[in-house]
C-alpha cells in the first residue's frame, strides 16, 4: 500500500477545556485532491491549524509522507513539502505584486523562477506585477496568495475556504487551477464550507461534524450517502 501523503491518526486538540477535535481520522493519498467538508465549528480550521504547525494536538499521530510530525512547527513541515494557503489570503497589502513574490526568494527559491510559475498560472498578476496587492480584487488577491505557495514547489498544499467572500465565477476559475495543480502530482486537502464546487475537483470527500470525520469516499459515495450532513450545513 502507497504512504499517503498526509495520514492524520486519532487526533484530539482543545482550546482550554474545550475539546474541538475528538479523534479526527483522515488520509490523502498522494496526488489527489481530498475536499474536507462541514458546517461552521465542525473543526475543519482546527484541524488546518493542527496540520500546518500552529496549534499542538492534545492527542493523536500526524505523518506527512511517511514521516512522524505531530509535533513538527511550521519552518520543519514547510522544509518537508507542507504549503498553506490561509482563510483570509494574506497578501501584503502595501507592496506589489511583484514585490510579494519577490518575497519567496528569501526562502531559497529563484526569483525568476518564482515569476514564471505565478505569470504562468496567473496571466493575470503579470498585468498587475506594478500594482499594490491591498488594491487586487479579492479573487486577485488569492491567485496572488496560490502563487507565492506554488513556488514553493509544495508536495502537499492546505486551501483553507478558498471561496470565502468571492464571486461564484472567481470561485469557478481558482478551482479549475487547483484542479490542474493537482494533475501536476501535488497533493491537496482543500477546505470548504461550500461543498458544491468542491465536489467537481475532489478526487475523495470527508465531512465533519462535531470534531470528528464522520464520513469519507469518492464525491459520488459522499452526494449519496451524506446529503443530509452537506446540505444541511455545507452546501
Amino acid at each position: 500500500m502507497d504512504v499517503p501523503m498526509l495520514e492524520v491518526i486519532d487526533l484530539h486538540a482543545a482550546y482550554g477545556r474545550i475539546e474541538v477535535l475528538r479523534g479526527v481520522d483522515l488520509r490523502v493519498p498522494k496526488g489527489a485532491v481530498v475536499a474536507l467538508l462541514g458546517p461552521n465549528g465542525a473543526g475543519k480550521s482546527t484541524l488546518i491549524k493542527c496540520v500546518s504547525g500552529q496549534k499542538r494536538p492534545t492527542r493523536g499521530d500526524l505523518h506527512l509522507g511517511g514521516v512522524h510530525v505531530a509535533n513538527a512547527g511550521p519552518e520543519e513541515l514547510a522544509r518537508l513539502g507542507l504549503c498553506t494557503i490561509p482563510e483570509g489570503r494574506a497578501v501584503f497589502p502595501n507592496l506589489t505584486v511583484e514585490e510579494n513574490l519577490r518575497l519567496v526568494s528569501y526562502a531559497g527559491v529563484a526569483t525568476d523562477a518564482v515569476l514564471d510559475v505565478a505569470y504562468d498560472h496567473f496571466p493575470r498578476l503579470r498585468e498587475r506585477r506594478s500594482q499594490l496587492a491591498g488594491t487586487l480584487s479579492g479573487g486577485e488577491q488569492q491567485m496572488l496568495a496560490m502563487s507565492r505557495a506554488l513556488a514553493s514547489d509544495p508536495a502537499l498544499l492546505l486551501l483553507d475556504e478558498l471561496s470565502m467572500g468571492l464571486a461564484p465565477l472567481v470561485v469557478d476559475e481558482l478551482y479549475e487551477i487547483v484542479a490542474a495543480i493537482a494533475a501536476s502530482g501535488v497533493s491537496i486537502l482543500c477546505i470548504e464550507q461550500f461543498a458544491t464546487i468542491a465536489l467537481r475537483v475532489a478526487d475523495y470527500v470527508a465531512v465533519m461534524s462535531g470534531g470528528r470525520v464522520i464520513a469519507t469516499g469518492e464525491p459520488d459515495e459522499i452526494r449519496d450517502t451524506m446529503v443530509d450532513v452537506i446540505l444541511g450545513g455545507a452546501a
